[in-house]
């Protein structure tokens, strides 16, 4: 790209015009510190120096799983042989724990368990709803609506309305990783396909609910395919503004069987949730999920597009089954001192955004 190309690409973003996927693609040829720049810019239009938070428990209650993906390092395979399936009762009783603890939200993302039954899996939902109505439900990834789709015969529209009738309030964005269907194919062969899930979060969208969305990258996939995946769902908001958030997921490499990976760099990570800023313009929320990403690698985030850091999350197993450094969450006190070391004014917010407590 020559110079005159990087300037006018520089000017159409402070212009505020929309980007195309070669524009998209030419955005990551710019330096990290220009880059920084253009989406801090955005961040701080709409945000100012506020980064927000909020206090959540991750629940995991299975790990034995249907679907075989080459990234994963949760389900019960050879690299990770204790399998586990939670009663009702365990998760009412991790749920009121993290009520006493403060919690405003449950995030609750299984595996796709043949075994469990759908009233394994509505029931959760509903049995922790009508004993802590006040705790906001994030479930059900548009993964596990396929898998419940295919397993029982049912509709996306009927597995949704359940989950609407046993007590889900939203949708959690995983199971996106990325849209290609070349590079879904070598990842997550026979998972929900990419239209699959557009069509399911539309459906959700159109129910008047909300969700978010995440794309796993540093991986096998090319610049070209992180820019095609969020021009993607850049459309899809277009049509139903049902995304609250999207979460650039960053790929944990231990424990699984994906080869040959180009993980990113640092400065790749960064660059990856600036021109998620600036290619998202529909998207309200750029969420630096620490879990992924590393806590210092988040807080730095902040200065290059993103103004969420998600939650305390207090346990999650998922991710840390593949290295990351989340199995016991992160202390309140500590998570809010740390925004504060960094410039920004922690927000605690619910599930929605609303804001709950600024932390001055």
């Amino acid at each position: 790209m020559t110079e005159l190309q990087k300037e006018a690409l520089i000017k159409k973003v402070k212009n505020k015009e929309r980007l195309t996927q070669e524009e998209g693609e030419a955005l990551y040829e710019l330096d990290l510190y220009t880059l920084g720049d253009l989406a801090d810019a955005i961040r701080q239009e709409k945000y100012g120096k506020k980064s927000y938070f909020n206090i959540n428990r991750h629940l995991n209650p299975t790990n034995i799983c249907a679907d075989v993906c080459k990234f994963c390092a949760y389900s019960a395979t050879r690299k990770n042989p204790n399998p586990y399936t939670m009663s009702h009762e365990e998760m009412l009783e991790i749920a009121a724990n993290a009520v006493k603890n403060g919690a405003k939200e449950i995030h609750i993302v299984s595996a796709h368990n043949p075994d469990a039954g759908l009233e394994w899996y509505m029931g959760s939902f509903r049995k922790i709803k009508e004993a802590h109505p006040e705790l906001h439900v994030k479930a059900m990834t548009a993964a596990e609506v396929d898998f419940l789709h295919r397993e029982y015969g049912l509709s996306y529209d009927e597995v949704l309305d359940l989950m609407i009738e046993n007590g889900v309030d939203s949708m959690p964005g995983g199971g996106a990783e990325i849209f290609d269907e070349e590079v879904r194919e070598y990842l997550c062969k026979g998972k929900v396909t990419s239209e699959q899930w557009l069509e399911i979060h539309q459906k959700w969208h159109e129910k008047g609910r909300e969700s978010n969305a995440t794309m796993l990258f540093g991986h096998v996939e090319t610049r070209a395919h992180r820019i095609d995946h969020m021009i993607r769902l850049r459309d899809l908001q277009d049509r139903t503004g049902g995304f609250n958030a999207f979460i650039p997921l960053v790929y944990q490499r231990e424990n699984n069987y994906l080869k040959n990976c180009n993980f990113p760099t640092g400065q790749e990570v960064l660059k990856t949730y600036a021109i998620s800023r600036i290619m998202l313009d529909n998207i309200p929320h750029i969420k630096a999920y620490w879990v992924t990403a590393s806590i210092n690698l988040a807080l730095i985030a902040q200065e290059f597009g993103a103004d969420d850091l998600d939650g305390t999350i207090e346990k999650e197993s998922i991710q840390a089954a593949a290295g990351a450094d989340s199995a016991k969450g992160m202390q309140l006190e500590e998570f809010i001192s740390m925004i504060k070391n960094t410039g920004f004014t922690p927000v605690e917010r619910d599930s929605l955004y609303n804001e709950l407590k600024i932390h001055e």
